[in-house]
């Protein structure tokens, strides 16, 4: 599943290249890609005459606000789950068996919606409602871990009395956005915090560390343009390239890059983790 830098990857490529985009013409050929309005219809009615605006990210939420004949028309929202992606399409081509959502300007460029396992999800709000009012899952989400309230102490707070394996608690969208299993293994890595500790048991400094690798590893990855293990690509089919640099994320039983140590791949609350057994002990 894309996480934040993949995310973030795709909202600078739709930014750069969408923005004022006007759509003439929106074509949904799976229902199920479209989650609010009911009707994949009412969906291309709101969005055609439109011209696209900023384009944001929350989490793993993209955003764009949308105006129509220069007043505000709502905002389009999308959630590419696991294996959805935009491609700009310059030129006219046949769409693959896998595209759920074609969006046309009036020169015949295309924004196309392609989405293999057709879990991604796109939503119009209407003008004057909140974001979170029809996108409800942006109501669960934690602090960006860029922003100010992001911080060791927020970690300790939310931490206390957690017996949760820190790794199951990284993946919980409801302490610090955009965190999925990529990030949260590289994470524990390089502050040297082995997955399966209770949560409650870090020390202040172990949970400082672990702020400053979240931080610095979703930096990294985004100057990389996200990361490649299967499916994601950025707007121009180009894949991330920080998979490459991964320390553990799918390097099971090869030797760890600092100590030469196997890593070890183990199950934790049904999700996979990787982690060196000498530079993560407990």
């Amino acid at each position: 599943m894309p996480e934040l830098p993949e995310v973030e990857t795709v909202r600078r490529g739709l930014e750069q290249q969408v923005r004022g985009f006007v759509v003439a013409r929106v074509e949904v050929l799976r229902a199920r890609a479209i989650a609010s309005p009911p009707l994949p219809e009412l969906f291309c009615s709101a969005l055609e005459g439109c011209t696209v605006q900023q384009w944001l990210r929350r989490g793993k939420y993209l955003m764009a606000s949308l105006e129509r004949d220069g007043a505000p028309a709502g905002h389009w929202g999308v959630h590419l789950r696991m294996t959805g992606q935009f491609l700009w399409m310059s030129t006219p081509a046949e769409p693959c068996r896998h595209t759920r959502v074609r969006i046309w300007n009036p020169q015949g460029q295309e924004l196309r919606f392609v989405d293999m396992r057709s879990f991604g999800e796109m939503w119009w709000v209407p003008p004057g409602e909140a974001l979170d009012s029809v996108m409800t899952g942006l109501r669960r989400l934690g602090p960006e871990p860029f922003s100010p309230e992001f911080s060791p102490q927020h970690l300790a707070d939310k931490l206390a009395g957690s017996s949760r394996p820190i790794k199951t608690a990284l993946l919980d969208q409801a302490l610090v956005a955009g965190v999925g299993n990529i990030y949260a293994d590289e994470s524990l890595f390089i502050s040297r915090i082995a997955p399966h500790t209770p949560s409650h048991q870090l020390k202040p400094t172990q949970l400082k560390r672990l702020h400053q690798a979240l931080v610095e590893v979703l930096e990294a990855s985004i100057g990389a343009g996200g990361t490649t293990f299967s499916d994601f690509r950025d707007l121009t089919g180009t894949n991330g390239n920080y998979g490459n640099a991964a320390w553990v994320y799918r390097r099971s039983g090869q030797p760890c890059r600092v100590c030469g140590t196997a890593i070890r791949r183990d199950k934790l609350s049904g999700r996979s983790s990787h982690w060196c057994p000498s530079c993560q002990a407990a």
